[in-house]
């Protein structure tokens, strides 16, 4: 007979029992909501790529800045950056490189260089640059002929306007400025160069009383003919020179070269026609702009700007160029350091932790980020400043020449107030660096 005893509840299992069981095997119940808030997973990738795609579409859409509810987003589309210092933003990116606007340069060689910068609308004061070559010529002008903001030349806020009216007329008053000769010997130099922008209505037939653009020395005439093509009558030592029509409502950018015994013919740029260069001097030592001197209704009625003579071939040998890239009002610098600031950005709750991602472009060389290219944080408005713990490489690229950059998870002194800092340096004419967009999460 066997023996019957009690049987013998089993020991509680305790964590120490099954110290590494799977997650996989637990298949029910409930975890506390403090287990999962202290979870050491690094949320900061998924945070970034959501970041790269907001930033993706804002991109797309050209938006301005925005925020999201734990994220700010700015691609550059407008300026609400906070600080800007040896930087600039243009046309959806910022860099070092600053860009501004000025008179244009004048040189010893100069007889006459007018345009329209720093001057306003209905101004009818017309000043010649070219004081440091060979003479200041005196302006002169006749009825209505005026700086206009209905049209403006890049950079400027106006350009010269003419009415067209009988006597308008835009000239140098005094035959002996800048010097006794200036103009009526031109031919005789061995270079020189006459240009100047024009701007011509679509409403205005130019070739009904065939009116005149600029005349040197009675003898140099810009002319329309009947059709409206343009002529530059004895542009070379014997015979004239065609140059089609303009462009009507658009800017032309029209020039004429003599280079040795060549003269050249340029419109836009491109070369209109060429021959042997006239030697002969003119007729008289006056220019007059838009005006005929034999006829009332022959006057150019339209917009002129950036009008240069000067005893240099600019343009030579009949080489086509950009006319917007060779002279005019805006100026470039490169600044080898550079910084931006986000505007202010007031957050819901303290934050003490930042990430995101940013689009850069190697516009000329190779920048290295962390050197050449920086990004810093701050949560509490600029008090103190932390750089991204790191720089990696998202791809594939954002778009052609574009790279997408995912910033590391940084830690910053807590506050309420949560911006990003850009920091530019080692830029150079060999190496410029762009930054397309940048996004940040908190």
């Amino acid at each position: 007979m066997g023996f019957i005893g009690r049987a013998v509840a089993p020991s509680p299992i305790s964590a120490n029992d099954v110290p590494d069981l799977p997650a996989s095997k637990i298949t029910s119940g409930t975890f506390a909501e403090s287990f999962l808030t202290n979870a050491t997973t690094d949320l900061q990738p998924l945070k970034s790529d959501i970041t790269a795609l907001a930033l993706r579409e804002a991109t797309n859409e050209s938006s301005a800045s925005f925020n999201l509810p734990n994220q700010h987003i700015d691609t550059f589309a407008t300026d609400t950056l906070g600080t800007k210092t040896n930087a600039s933003i243009n046309s959806g990116y910022v860099s070092s490189v600053s860009t501004g606007y000025a008179s244009p340069s004048t040189t010893a060689d100069d007889v006459l260089v007018l345009d329209s910068f720093g001057h306003s609308d209905n101004e009818d004061n017309f000043v010649d640059l070219s004081s440091g070559g060979v003479g200041l010529t005196t302006l002169g002008h006749s009825n209505s002929i005026y700086y206009d903001d209905n049209q403006k030349l890049t950079g400027a806020s106006v350009s010269i306007r003419s009415e067209g009216g009988s006597s308008d007329e835009l000239y140098n008053a005094n035959a002996n400025t800048p010097s006794s000769t200036a103009f009526q010997n031109l031919p005789s130099e061995t270079n020189y160069t006459v240009e100047l922008w024009v701007y011509p209505f679509n409403s205005v037939n130019y070739g009904t009383n065939q009116d005149s653009l600029f005349d040197i020395g009675q003898t140099f005439q810009m002319e329309f003919d009947s059709s409206q093509n343009l002529n530059i009558y004895n542009a070379y030592a014997s015979g004239n020179q065609g140059m089609g029509t303009l462009n009507k409502d658009a800017w032309n950018h029209v020039a004429y070269v003599k280079q040795g015994s060549t003269a050249y013919v340029y419109k836009n740029g491109v070369s209109a026609g060429s021959g042997t260069a006239r030697t002969s001097n003119f007729s008289d030592n006056y220019i007059r702009m838009m005006y005929h001197r034999s006829s009332g209704t022959r006057n150019f009625d339209g917009f002129i700007d950036l009008v240069r003579v000067t005893k240099r071939a600019v343009y030579p040998d009949g080489t086509t160029f950009v006319p917007a890239n060779v002279w005019n009002y805006e100026t470039t610098t490169v600044n080898t350091t550079g910084t931006i600031i986000q505007n202010t950005n007031t957050v819901g709750s303290s934050k003490s932790e930042v990430g995101g991602t940013f689009l850069y472009k190697n516009e000329s060389g190779t920048a290295t980020l962390g050197t050449d290219l920086k990004v810093y944080f701050t949560c509490n408005g600029g008090t103190n400043w932390t750089e991204a713990t790191s720089y990696n490489a998202i791809t594939p690229v954002y778009s052609t020449g574009i790279s997408q950059v995912r910033l590391g998870k940084t830690t910053c002194t807590a506050g309420t107030d949560v911006r990003y800092k850009v920091e530019w340096a080692n830029q150079s004419g060999s190496k410029t660096t762009q930054l397309h967009g940048i996004g940040i999460n908190y």
